[in-house]
């Protein structure tokens, strides 16, 4: 017998239908395939960024200046990737994810060769600024692209892995960096970087589609699919921020990385002079238990945050509460954080030797975990919230 409730129940099922029709589009292998080419593209930026700095001594002798000048290179490449990000997932959104690519990664690959021949100062950071123009397409693209083709309850795990497998990359540059500085050249690194981003260039042009929800994308709207240029304005993506709980989230993370940098980037002191480390090889692979606890605190921490939202899903009688994945970040953000930093700068003061060592080496491991266990649930969270425009939020939120 019909009820009241017999629309409302059909109209459910079909909606139902539908969004399990859409995330259905790519078989399990592919989607694996698809977050492996992410990954590997978001994992550039990182590993360009920090296998710079072991060779910055180096640099800065053969360009005749000093350290601190060149020590700007790191920072204009971060402050131009905070801009370029930006535009790339406003055209992400418009045009599609797909196109964003093959259009930054020969501009990374040009920007890297730059680097490679620069022979002054100023060349180094304008090729240095075209660097991470094409860099930072990665993260923000790739986390929408895990929002495209990953339902709700299984959105944090996929991003946990694609932030563990990019995150590898600040623990190995470094080491890869020094190495190659110590026995070769650092212009050397940057030709090699360059090369890695025409061959991201073929594997995305051969192996990558666009994941696009159907009918989603601006051109979809305005021109019926058919290309036309148009300009648009990049910097509404920080209009996301407006929202109190994607601004205070914001705030979460950057304190969470501002935590990362301050145990990372004096290594070379905190190490290297205090325990008499002086091989750019060895100082390198001190980030390697940061990276280490990267990659396993990401998956952990995005399948905790999907068990999260099914648990508290179930208790609510199927009702979701988007904050319910936040609670996977509490752990990390209340004591692995505060607690490996207090012990690092402890231990890094008062050990010495080799115990000394042991000990900040597994506070840097523990400081992975943490981390990660802050940034996947919080990222995963602003894909889940504004998911019609996740590209433009991650890359306000970056």
């Amino acid at each position: 017998m019909a009820t009241e409730q017999t629309p409302l129940l059909a109209s459910e099922v079909a909606a139902e239908a539908d969004h399990n029709l859409i995330y259905s589009r790519f078989s399990p292998r592919r989607k694996h395939t698809i977050i492996a080419l992410v990954a590997w593209a978001s994992f550039i930026p990182f590993f360009v960024s920090g296998s710079f700095i072991p060779a910055i001594p180096e640099v800065a002798e053969e360009l005749g200046t000093d350290v601190s000048v060149v020590s700007w290179a790191v920072s204009i490449m971060w402050f131009v990737a905070s801009f370029t990000s930006m535009i790339w997932a406003t055209y992400a959104a418009f045009y599609g994810r797909r196109v964003v690519y093959l259009y930054s990664m020969p501009c990374l690959a040009l920007g890297s060769f730059g680097v490679s021949i620069s022979h002054s100062v100023p060349e180094l950071l304008f090729w240095r600024a075209f660097q991470a123009a094409g860099s930072s397409s990665g993260v923000s693209v790739g986390m929408a692209i895990v929002g495209d083709i990953y339902k709700l309850e299984e959105r944090g795990t996929a991003m946990g892995i694609m932030l563990g497998a990019l995150l590898i990359g600040p623990a190995i540059a470094p080491l890869t960096g020094g190495m190659v500085a110590e026995y070769a050249s650092w212009r050397l690194m940057q030709t090699g970087v360059g090369f890695a981003a025409l061959l991201t260039y073929l594997l995305m042009y051969v192996g990558m589609p666009d994941t696009s929800h159907p009918g989603t994308r601006g051109v979809d709207k305005e021109f019926g699919g058919e290309f036309k240029w148009v300009w648009l304005n990049p910097f509404k993506c920080l209009w996301y921020m407006r929202s109190p709980n994607l601004l205070a989230l914001a705030f979460v993370g950057a304190s969470a990385l501002l935590h990362d940098f301050v145990l990372l980037l004096p290594i070379s002191i905190t190490f290297g002079e205090r325990y008499n480390i002086h091989s750019k090889t060895l100082i390198g692979a001190c980030f390697i238990p940061a990276g280490l606890g990267n990659l396993v605190g990401a998956p952990l921490a995005g399948h905790v945050s999907d068990l999260m939202i099914k648990k508290w899903r179930k208790k609510r009688a199927g009702k979701w509460v988007a904050e319910d994945r936040l609670r996977a970040a509490m752990f990390g953000a209340i004591w692995l954080i505060p607690l490996s930093t207090a012990s690092f700068g402890i231990a890094n003061t008062y050990i010495d030797g080799t115990p000394g060592l042991a000990v900040c080496l597994v506070c840097l491991f523990i400081s992975g975990i943490g981390v990660v266990m802050v940034l996947t649930p919080t990222a995963a969270y602003n894909v889940d919230v504004v998911h019609g425009h996740s590209a433009e939020v991650m890359s306000a939120y970056s």
